[in-house]
């Protein structure tokens, strides 16, 4: 007998029992060793019973068969397949086999033994759970309880299932005791799947309406789930509801969220409104009283809380994304396990400093993920868990700040320096993680936690260690895809935009305080969503950007960061046209963006790094629309202005210092901008955007017109040009004032590379380097200063100029690479770098500015003092204004010592500006082409210095200098000057001729101004070049009197361009030169009866242009009203200049080819005018060839030379007997020009009528020329036509007596003559240059027998074309090429009067006459050469009375 210890007695079932149990024990090793072996017979069997090939299943049956020493059979019966067990010969047949088995299988499963339940006894379940419900603190382990229940088993019969199921049935109500009942219920371990059948059967019982899954179940499951005990599998298909079921409702879901989100956008009545959200809070109340009974969410739940990450994934794996962690419950607890993950991570890199925190206690299951030691660790759990967690992390804000803080700490380790390249690779891993999780967790979390400023604050300390091209794309993400992807953010993006809508309504400058609380309060989570509707709003009004931009003031940083995302995003939407339907103007959507980029970003700490990239892009793809927004910042942020409308105050406050320019030089006060302009100037500075901004805006300007000119109108294409212009002057005027010297210079290349290699135009390459010159130079002076003290004057001055030649000799030298080696024949490189890198603030000081701005802040301060404001703030206003006239004057005593070396250095440079290798003519139209005209039209600034300069060049006598020849180019024809330039061109255009009308005005007001200023200048010689012979040089100056006929004749070309323009009908014409007689109204008109014929002009275009183009109109009724108020101040033509009556000659001319001098007619007075010439033109340019003004006056000794070089002095004693001849006819003459006449051509034809007893009577008026858009009534036409027989006739019976013939109309030769819409009238080429400058004597045109209308010698050039004139338009063309012989051939023998043409060769040298009235055109057998020894040729127009005579 054997004693059984557990029930204290002998018994023989019991011994039964232990022997059963250690069969058992033997048959499990066994099976431990030999199931490899098993597994590998299996699937051999399998593979080999599937083959065609029966020679391996013969060797496989054989192998088998050598296995039936050492296995045994019983195992082979119970392995393999009954068709392989018949051939081993282990059965006998394989199909009796299947069927005993299937007996056997129904017996064991299916047939019940009911002996067994009459065999039980309940005293052994009584005593199960008595075992099992113990206290079991003490020595209890599970082995020895495990040992009393076999026992019980035993003793009772008790049914194993049914105790296991006791066993579960305790665990359950003990479930805290998983130390005990796992290893218990492992040690009992029947087959898994019973196990799982068991808890199965649980689960399916409280799936009942009325039943409830208790936690404690969910518990044991998990835990058996977790201990490997049972397979998830397998109990998984015994859970409630089916995955169908839960897609189902995962798709309703959304289904609702957006059909919530559409009501909200739909307008609604507001009680149906009222009633809808009535029934969604009935709707949300019952959903949450009876929350569904889904018990894979409970065992869900149940696995995080326990720590088992592998089975709880699995689980979630089966549901829709985020499904799962919607529930809170399972957010929470995964938020939980997040916490204990990430602890010692935490604690080592993420707790800020002075932060303690609460402790957390680690999971004791050891089959927990690991907690993570290390960045790299995250990636084995904490990411994955994080990602499962979606925007449900705003269950747990603690967890939320925990994980921006690793990231946090994770990049400053990231950007920390000093790593290898394979961690780096594992650093740039873990950074897509970190924005990964940014994307998919930290916004998506944002956005569901209501009003969580601190959340958002700390978030920001993240993302701004971010580069802003991953935070835009983050914040592009969440913008446009985040709020797709779950129900919640559906409802809560319509919820943001039904809110901001409320908001937004209310919104005024009255209430900007609490709806700006209310918009920080809404963006806190969802800035996105909010800005987007914001910024729609001011797109379509923009008198809400004021009130917008105030109630801003309440958000978090990383709010003000995603504004200027959304702001981008904005400007570069596609679906938006940045033009209007006009095409015209640019849209009204994008200037509003554009303003409140201004403010916005200068109000408030915004990065700009992205908008100016923005603006970058675009540039580079070739579209300059969006250089509004750049303009609009820079201008705001740095309050530099960019505007042509400046006052002449503002003007002048402009070329003073920085500080005089901040007092008066913009129509608002600029203040407060230290701070923002500095932000400006890091962000360019930082991403190394400053040079290519400069460069693309440099080169955009030609590729607005050229690339995107094509299609747009030309309007538009106009104003995108000024824009680009204006944007470039604006920053490079904010880079210069505001970048340090080093930082200028270490980004602006030298003027070559940025001229050759980057193809800057040479303007805008001068206007950026421009500054670094003025650092570079003061910086070498300092350096002398410091090297040699020196405290005299005159030594600071040299050392300047020894600064000067050490920074501009590399210019110098690089600047001979711009242009053709020829352009240097006449300007010296000095000369051209002097001229662009000099500023208005090198040349003057506005000494009225600082005074006028002083005695402001003075005025300022006297009324501070009377003002009862407080003391202190009276005290803090006062000591501000005070510390401002210290800076203006202590700024303007620094400026007037700079002008002063600046000037001492140009007087010691000017000797070696121009070279007299060519003609000054040339010289001149250099420095127009390749100086004065590009400068003058780049800023509003530039062109006033350019005609500064002018001034100052001639003031400093420069040697080879014409200023007479310069300002008669400039003011000769504006046509085409005028016709090319845009609109903000234009008005620099017209301010620089304001500012040399002012130069001339004042010289023409006063004799004596004249003298001091002209008197003895070079500028106003008139120079003649010998040919060869034995002239030599010749020199005269040009008087006060022959000067004011200059100076008419100047406004009368004005006149004619200005005609010439408003009748062309074209629309710039029309614009331009409105905008530029706007700008020199206060020097022209000057004379009254070109005023009228201004008056006249205009006067038509109003009513043209009333109703076909409105701003045509605007601009011509503009001028007309400031004309007419101008009128008071016109004066005669008489009182403008002195007139002369016109002089009888009774001596013939000169011959020309004689050895005597050729002269000039003594003109009338409206004629005295006649341009004068300093060299002939040798350049190929057509547009090159110029005149001087030449005038006649009573008061000079005139020296003319012809063209062999003889030259003769005319006798003083003709021009005083020719005075007293004048006298006689004076009162008649004054009394004539005192009457008012409309144009030009009128005033000529009533001087035909009633002077017809004064000689030259048809050339008493300047006429403008008949165009082919100008329209004369047939009326006048026909008296002209009257008047101008009458003329000829009286014409021929003067010159058979002797007398001078005047010109009835003047030409000059140096400008260019508007094309004409008469049959062949070519009128585009250009006339040679005058030789003299002064009057012919009465003695020489003695010589001649007949007077002579106009001289002109002409030098032989490459190739050129000449129009030579008379008193009829142009009637003949002289074409001479640069090889070969002279031709001369009739303008249109159909529209002008027949001529006849004789010429005869003498000694190199010829005169060609002409006469009207010859009815045939004889055209010259060949043509006539003049030699191809000779440089100049002499070409005389008489009109004589006879056509032979020559």
């Amino acid at each position: 007998m054997i004693t059984c210890h557990s029930h204290g007695r002998n018994s023989f079932r019991c011994f039964y029992r232990c022997l059963f149990s250690l069969y058992m024990h033997w048959q499990m090793q066994l099976m431990m060793c030999m199931g490899g072996c098993y597994v590998f017979c299996i699937s051999v069997d399998i593979e080999t019973s599937s083959l065609e090939e029966k020679n391996k299943r013969d060797h496989y049956t054989q192998l088998v068969g050598a296995c039936l020493f050492f296995v045994p059979d019983a195992i082979l019966k119970e392995r393999l397949d009954p068709e392989t067990l018949e051939s081993l010969g282990l059965i006998k047949q394989a199909h009796q086999f299947n069927q005993k088995i299937v007996k056997i299988k129904t017996k064991l499963f299916y047939k019940q033994q009911k002996f067994n339940l009459l065999r039980e006894e309940n005293e052994g379940y009584a005593k199960l759970i008595t075992e099992l419900g113990q206290d079991l603190s003490g020595s209890i382990t599970s082995h020895l309880v495990l040992e009393s229940i076999k026992s019980l088993i035993g003793c009772f019969n008790l049914d194993p299932n049914r105790v296991l199921d006791i066993i579960l049935e305790v665990y359950e109500c003990r479930s805290d005791q998983d130390e005990f009942f796992l290893p218990l219920i492992k040690s009992y371990m029947c087959e898994p799947l019973t196990l799982c059948h068991i808890l199965g059967f649980k689960f399916k019982f409280n799936q009942e309406p009325s039943e409830e899954t208790p936690t404690s179940l969910y518990h044991i499951a998990a835990a058996l789930l977790h201990h490997n005990l049972i397979e998830l599998e397998d109990l998984y298909v015994h859970l409630m509801p089916l995955d169908a079921s839960i897609v189902e409702e995962h798709k309703r879901e959304i289904t609702e969220a957006k059909q919530i989100a559409r009501k909200l956008t739909m307008v609604v009545v507001p009680s149906e409104k009222t009633e809808d959200k009535e029934r969604e809070k009935e709707k949300e109340e019952e959903k949450n009283d009876k929350p569904p009974d889904n018990q894979k969410l409970g065992l869900l739940e149940a696995l995080l809380r326990i720590g088992d990450w592998h089975h709880a994934q699995s689980i979630m794996d089966q549901m829709p994304a985020f499904y799962a962690t919607s529930h809170k419950a399972i957010a929470l607890a995964l938020c939980q396990l997040v916490h204990l993950t990430v602890e010692p991570l935490y604690r080592r890199a993420g707790v800020p400093k002075g932060a303690k925190g609460c402790v957390m206690r680690p999971l004791r299951n050891k089959r927990a993920p690991r907690p993570a030691e290390s960045f790299e660790d995250l990636r084995r759990d904490v990411f994955s868990m994080l990602c499962y967690l979606g925007p449900h992390l705003s269950h747990d804000p603690i967890l939320f700040a925990k994980i921006v803080r690793l990231g946090k700490g994770f990049m400053k380790e990231y950007q920390s320096e000093g790593r290898n390249d394979n961690v780096k690779d594992n650093m740039d891993t873990l950074l897509s993680c970190f924005l990964s999780v940014a994307d998919q967790v930290l916004l998506p979390s944002l956005s569901l936690m209501e009003c969580n400023a601190c959340m958002s604050e700390e978030l920001w300390g993240l993302f701004k260690l971010f580069p802003y091209q991953h935070r835009y794309r983050l914040y592009g993400q969440w913008k446009n895809e985040t709020y797709t992807s779950h129900p919640l953010l559906v409802k809560v993006k319509a919820q943001t935009v039904d809110r901001a809508k409320y908001i937004m309504k209310r919104l005024t400058k009255e209430n900007v305080k609490p709806s700006g609380r209310q918009i920080g309060k809404l963006s806190h989570s969802n800035p996105t969503i909010l800005f987007d509707y914001i910024l729609s709003q001011i797109q379509w009004y923009d008198n809400l950007i004021g009130p917008v931009v105030d109630s801003l003031k309440y958000l978090t940083s990383l709010n003000y960061d995603v504004m200027a995302y959304c702001i981008i995003e904005a400007l570069a939407n596609p679906e938006k046209e940045k033009m209007k339907h006009d095409d015209t103007t640019i849209s009204s959507w994008l200037q509003s963006l554009a303003s409140l980029c201004g403010a916005v970003f200068r109000k408030y700490p915004i990065e700009l790094a992205g908008l100016l990239q923005y603006v970058t892009n675009t540039l580079k793809a070739g579209k300059s629309f969006d250089l509004l927004i750049l303009k609009e910042v820079v201008q705001k942020m740095a309050g530099i202005e960019i505007t042509d409308e400046m006052t002449s105050e503002q003007m002048e406050a402009m070329t003073g210092g920085e500080q005089l320019k901040a007092e008066g030089g913009y129509f608002g006060q600029i203040r407060n901008t230290k701070k923002s302009s500095q932000r400006l100037k890091d962000a360019l500075l930082d991403h190394e955007l400053a040079l290519p901004l400069c460069l693309l805006m440099a080169q955009q300007r030609n590729g607005v017109v050229f690339l995107e000119g094509g299609e747009k109108h030309l309007k538009l294409v106009g104003k995108l040009y000024d824009q680009c212009h204006d944007t470039l002057v604006q920053f490079g005027g904010f880079l210069a004032s505001n970048l340090s010297t080093e930082d200028y210079i270490k980004r602006v290349p030298s003027i070559d590379i940025l001229c050759n290699q980057f193809h800057t135009p040479h303007d805008a390459a001068f206007f950026l380097s421009r500054p670094m010159y003025g650092h570079q130079i003061l910086s070498k002076y300092d350096e002398l200063k410091k090297a040699e003290k020196g405290n005299r004057q005159q030594q600071k001055v040299h050392k300047y100029v020894a600064a000067c030649e050490l920074v501009m000799s590399p210019v110098h030298e690089a600047v001979v690479s711009l242009h053709p080696p020829r352009v240097w024949d006449d300007l010296r490189p000095q000369f051209y770098a002097t001229f662009w890198s000099l500023t208005m603030y090198d040349l003057a000081v506005p000494h009225s500015a600082y005074d006028r701005e002083v005695k402001k802040l003075q005025a300022q301060v006297k009324a501070i003092e009377e003002n009862p404001d407080p003391l202190n703030k009276k005290k803090k206003e006062k000591e501000r204004c005070t510390a401002l006239q210290d800076k203006l004057q202590e700024e303007e005593k620094k400026q007037l010592e700079h002008v002063q070396r600046v000037l001492h250095r140009l007087k010691l440079e000017k000797d070696n500006w121009l070279l007299a290798k060519s003609t000054k003519n040339e010289t001149i139209t250099k420095f127009l082409q390749l100086c004065l005209f590009p400068r003058c039209i780049f800023s509003a600034i530039d062109a006033v210095y350019c005609a500064r300069f002018v001034e100052l060049v001639h003031q400093q006598k420069t040697p080879n200098f014409c200023t007479l020849l310069c300002y008669d180019r400039v003011f000769s024809d504006i046509i085409y000057t005028v016709a090319s330039c845009t609109e903000n061109e234009s008005r620099r255009y017209g301010r620089f001729l304001c500012c040399m009308l002012e130069t001339v005005t004042r010289w023409h007001s006063d004799r004596a101004v004249y003298e001091k200023e002209c008197g003895n200048y070079p500028g106003f010689l008139t120079i003649f070049r010998a040919t060869g012979f034995d002239g030599g040089n010749k020199a005269d100056q040009l008087d006060y009197e022959n000067f004011r006929h200059v100076v008419h004749k100047w406004h009368y070309k004005l006149t004619k361009a200005s005609v010439h323009c408003l009748e062309t009908g074209e629309y710039t014409h029309i614009r331009n030169i409105l905008i530029v007689l706007t700008k020199i109204l206060p020097c022209y008109p000057k004379v009254l009866n070109l005023g009228q014929a201004l008056e006249c002009r205009v006067h038509k275009i109003c009513q043209e242009e009333k109703e076909k183009r409105p701003d045509l109109y605007a601009l011509a009724m503009g001028y007309s009203g400031q004309l007419k108020g101008r009128k008071v101040h016109m004066v005669p033509e008489n009182e403008f200049h002195h007139k002369e009556q016109p002089v009888r000659s009774a001596t013939p001319a000169s011959q020309q080819n004689g050895p005597g001098a050729t002269a000039k007619p003594a003109g009338n007075a409206s004629k005295s005018e006649e341009g004068a010439g300093e060299d002939a033109d040798r350049s190929k340019e057509k547009s090159q060839g110029t005149t001087k003004p030449v005038t006649k006056a009573n008061s000079t000794a005139a020296k003319v030379t012809t063209s062999n070089g003889n030259g003769a002095t005319n006798s003083t004693k003709a021009i005083k007997d020719r005075d007293d001849k004048e006298k006689s006819g004076k009162e008649k003459k004054e009394k004539k020009e005192k009457t008012p006449g409309s144009t030009p051509e009128t005033k000529g034809d009533s001087r035909r009528e009633k002077q017809r007893d004064e000689r030259g009577a048809a050339g008493k008026e300047e006429r403008v020329p008949r165009e082919g858009k100008e329209k004369t009534p047939k009326a006048d036409r026909d008296k002209q036509k009257a008047e101008e027989k009458s003329s000829k006739e009286e014409n021929k019976a003067k010159a058979g007596n002797g007398e001078p013939q005047e010109p009835t109309r003047e030409r000059d030769p140096g400008a260019k003559e508007p094309k004409s819409k008469e049959k062949g009238g070519d009128r585009s080429a250009v006339s040679g240059s005058l030789k003299s400058p002064v009057p012919r004597s009465e003695s020489a045109e003695s010589e001649r027998g007949r007077q002579p209308d106009h001289v002109s010698t002409i030098t032989k050039g490459e190739k050129s074309t000449h129009i030579l004139h008379h008193p009829t338009p142009p009637l003949l063309r002289l074409v001479w090429p640069e090889e070969g012989c002279a031709r001369v051939s009739p303008l249109s023998a159909g529209a002008f009067p027949t001529v006849a043409c004789s010429i005869g060769p003498q000694d190199h040298r010829g005169e060609l006459s002409y006469t009207q009235g010859s009815p045939d055109w004889n055209p010259l057998p060949k043509p006539w050469e003049f030699g191809k020894n000779s440089m100049d040729i002499s070409l005389r127009f008489s009109c004589v009375g006879k056509p032979s005579r020559t």
